[in-house]
């Protein structure tokens, strides 16, 4: 029972580790699969810009902007110092467990179960400090990237009005469209202007709990 319950223990702990490794790829924008190779295909021949209708992507804004790049490494920054954090204390807890297995043989019973009990418990506060630094590096992303947009938004309005834009359709409902429509690039070189970098740090979720980190 007692090397079940710590296997389980460490298993769930690895996934949930090495699952905060996926949240800074959700802010990257999604690079196209590698296509094999095919003849070149023609050009695509299409109509002129439409007047007033205008095509804006949130996606292109951060991630071809200097600000979104920043945002985005600074990101991965953060995660890869939460994975040195939890990966550590999770080798030191492998590490004690395997120690124990080696020994259980030779341990009176209380004493196996007494070690059972506390690398039962060391395994399952890993796991809430792995699920919490999880939650706290996506808040984290919400935040970074919505300060990022904040910051696009004048741009965005001034943009609309100067070129008169009637509608402004979503890029990514888009198939495809005129170049000349698309309006993020002038959005782009204004905000690269204004501001290339923003300083954060990681949120702090359990700060209200107390010290239980």
């Amino acid at each position: 029972m007692s090397k079940t319950t710590l296997g389980v223990a460490l298993v769930c702990v690895a996934a949930t580790a090495f699952a905060g490794q996926a949240f800074a790829q959700s802010a990257k924008p999604k690079a196209a699969a590698p296509a094999a190779a095919a003849p070149a295909a023609r050009p695509l021949a299409m109509g002129p810009a439409l007047p007033g209708v205008c095509i804006y992507s949130e996606e292109e804004l951060v991630g071809g902007s200097a600000v979104g790049k920043f945002v985005i490494q600074r990101l991965g920054q953060l995660q890869s110092q939460v994975a040195a954090e939890v990966n550590g204390e999770k080798q030191s807890l492998e590490t004690d467990a395997q120690a124990f297995e080696t020994q259980k043989a030779s341990l009176p019973a209380d004493q196996a179960e007494q070690r059972v009990a506390q690398l039962n418990l060391r395994g399952n506060a890993l796991q809430r400090k792995a699920d919490l630094r999880n939650r706290e590096l996506q808040a984290t992303q919400q935040k970074a990237l919505g300060r990022v947009i904040q910051e696009a938004e004048p741009m965005i309005r001034s943009t609309i009005e100067q070129r008169a834009c009637s509608v402004v359709l979503n890029a990514q409902s888009v198939l495809t469209a005129n170049p000349g429509m698309d309006i993020t690039p002038s959005i782009i070189q204004v905000l690269d202007a204004k501001i290339t970098q923003i300083q954060f740090d990681r949120e702090h979720l359990d700060q209200a709990a107390g010290p239980a980190r």
